[in-house]
Order: structure tokens, then sequence, then C-alpha cells
């Protein structure tokens, strides 16, 4: 035993001389691996696995293996077909379905409408975005569950008319609002005016309108010149408000008032301030509803008589609206004196009688008066809610 010379590297392990009788480089019967082997060094590479010069104790470098490459055993080596099974499979054969083409079709044409949509929305909504700020089409927030969202019942228009909340939030505050100092000399001051006072009644009525529960935005002005065209059409020296893409826009003359400044100025400034009282009355009642719920109960009467009186009504309010501002005002909005003499007989002269074709469709002086003292002195929108009033004070 003591002449036996020490085992040589990979003496025990399979393949190698071990204590079975094996002669170097011969394998021992039943030694050959049943699995895919570790893959070999190429041609002429050692039966056995690579042998590591030293022990793992002498040294923790990397082994040094040796040969040109690594790769799967060669065609003929026993271990090939397994090898193959393992790390190389055939492909799986493909078999065809039929499927239904009206299916396909709708799968097109689902994703050709939700990409245009997707297409559509970009365009809007990143035009809105400068340069400095993280586009808004990023990563979303919101993962579909593929449970449908359930939506809420719409409100009815008779509802959204006659109840609405704006009616229940109470006098506006006192507002500090002095006349704006511009008179309407010429169309630049009179913008600069309607600019002034629209900046106040934002002030009044912000509040008033986000404790109902509705979204404030200021209107768009227009100062037209006579048979100009503009967001509400061709207008020809009228007030107006339309209901527009940009939120709503007042439409205001500027000609008419310069003639008339020289020649009455009370007659003029109190014009001016209640044509936009009035139009930012029909403002009002476009943010909170009550305009579109008018406008689809009017195309449901019956008779051009009841339609007139749904445009009355509606009418009244607005100029009623109109008088609550200037009630809340009225500390620093000068309505006393001559300019409040001149408010009462623009009243008694703005009815639907007076008018060159009488059609009824704003309300009598007599209504006029009725609806708007009572706004004022009130400074409550509550009481402006013509839409309950009998027909006879809507007349």
């Amino acid at each position: 035993m003591a002449d036996k010379p020490a085992p040589k590297p990979g003496h025990f392990l399979p393949g190698g001389a071990g204590d079975g009788g094996a002669t170097e480089g011969e394998a021992a019967p039943g030694s050959a691996p049943l699995t895919a082997p570790t893959p070999r060094l190429g041609a002429g590479a050692p039966a056995g696995p690579p042998q590591l010069p030293g022990s793992r104790i002498e040294s923790r470098r990397s082994p040094q293996l040796s040969g040109t490459r690594f790769g799967p055993p060669p065609p003929d080596d026993p271990a090939a077909a397994a090898y193959r099974a393992v790390y190389a499979p055939g492909p799986i054969p493909f078999v065809s379905k039929q499927r239904s083409k009206a299916l396909i079709a709708a799968v097109v044409v689902a994703v050709l409408v939700v990409v245009g949509g997707g297409v559509a929305v970009a365009a809007k909504v990143m035009t809105s975005y400068d340069d400095f700020v993280a586009n808004p089409l990023g990563t979303p927030a919101y993962h579909p569950s593929g449970v449908p969202t359930p939506t809420a019942e719409p409100t009815p228009d008779a509802v959204v008319q006659q109840e609405n909340p704006l009616y229940a939030t109470g006098p506006l505050a006192t507002v500090k609002c002095a006349e704006p100092s511009y008179r309407p000399t010429s169309k630049e001051n009179v913008r600069s005016y309607h600019q002034a006072l629209i900046a106040c009644m934002d002030k009044a009525w912000q509040p008033i309108v986000i404790q109902a529960g509705f979204e404030f935005r200021s209107p768009r002005l227009i100062v037209f010149d006579e048979g100009q065209e503009t967001a509400c059409g061709v207008q020809e020296e009228v007030s107006s408000y339309c209901a527009d893409e940009q939120g709503g826009s007042v439409t205001m003359p500027w000609q008419e008032l310069t003639e008339e400044y020289s020649k009455n100025k009370a007659t003029a400034r109190v014009d001016m301030a209640q044509s936009l009282g009035f139009v930012y009355g029909v403002h009002l009642q476009n943010l909170t509803g009550i305009l579109e719920a008018t406008s689809n109960l009017r195309d449901t009467q019956a008779t051009e008589a009841l339609r007139l009186e749904s445009d009355r009504r509606q009418a009244l309010q607005a100029n009623c609206l109109s008088a609550v501002f200037f009630g809340a005002a009225k500390a620093s909005f000068p309505l006393r004196g001559t300019l409040l003499a001149e408010w009462n007989r623009l009243i008694r002269h703005s009815g639907d009688e007076n008018t060159k074709e009488k059609v009824r469709d704003h309300g009598s002086a007599a209504s006029l008066a009725l609806w708007m003292n009572q706004g004022f002195a009130s400074a409550d929108p509550g009481t402006c809610n013509t839409f309950v009033a009998s027909s006879a004070k809507v007349r």
C-alpha cells in the first residue's frame, strides 16, 4: 500500500481509474450519463470532463479551460440525440384553424376606431401643452378592468330648470365694484369698460357658481362693428350671447353707444351696464345648465304661444340675475340719483310692447320691473326662479 502512487487528478470522477480496476482513458461499464452531458470541447478533447489544475483550496481563480469552442456533442456521439431533445427540439407542427371572417373584420374595425380616436385625442390634448410640460398621454394610471363603469342617470331638464342648485346658494356677498371709468367714446373704451365690468362680475359670481356645484368660466368678450360676423352670427347693434366652443361669448356693440353718449351721458352709461348684465345673466344660465334645459323643453312645447312664454321666462331670469349683481354692488356701483332714474326709465321702455316687431319673447315692461326690482332688492339668485312663477308674472 505504501508503494502505490498517489491518485491522479480525476481518479475518482466518473470515467476515471478509481478503485474499479479500469485503465486510464477507459470508462468503467455503466458510467456513461443517461442525459445530455455537459457540452464538450470539440474534437480531440478527452472523453472525461476537463481537468482543472490545482485544488479549490489552493487557488480561487476561474478554471482554465482548453479547447477551441463550446458546442453540442458531435452528431455521431451517443449523447447527441439526448442533447437535441432537450436543447434543440424540432418545430411544433402548425394546425390551421378556421376563423370567422366577420370576427376578424370586427377586430380590425375596432382597432381602427380606437386608433383613430386616440389620434384625434392626442392631437387635441397635446396642442394644449407646451414643450416644458410632460406629455399627458404617458403611462395611464387607470387600467381597464373589463367591467363597464355605471353611468349616472341624467337629471331631467325640468329639474335642472326649476330646481337648480343656483337657487339655493343664498344672496351674493357684497362686492366692491365701482363703475369702470371708461366712457363710450371709442371702440377701445367700450372694450375696456366691458373687460373691467366682466372681471368684477366674475369676482361676484364665481363663488356662487362653484357653491352650486358647477364649473366656472369667464365669458369671452367680442366687441363688434355693425354688420360684423362673429361667433354669434352677423351682428346688428344688439347685445347677444352664444354658448360656443370657447365656453360662452358675449358680443357687444359700440357704435350706437358713442352716438347715445354724445346726446345723454347717463342713459348711455346705464344702457352699457345693463346690456352687459343681461348677457352675463345668460352666461350664468349656460354655466348651470338652465339654458340648455330650457332650449330642450321649448322644443317640446305644442304651440307657439307656449314657446314664447318659455323664451320670456328665460330672458326675464337673465335680467333678474343682472339686477342681483347690481344689488350686491350697490354700495360701490352708483345706481342712484340720475343713474337710478335712468335705470327705471330704461326698464319702462324695454318691454316687448315697446319694440318695433312687438314679439313677445323678452317680457313686458311690467314683468321686467317685477323681476329686476326683486333681484336688485334681494341680491339673491333664488328670487329669480321665473320657471315656477305663474304665467301672469311672465307676460
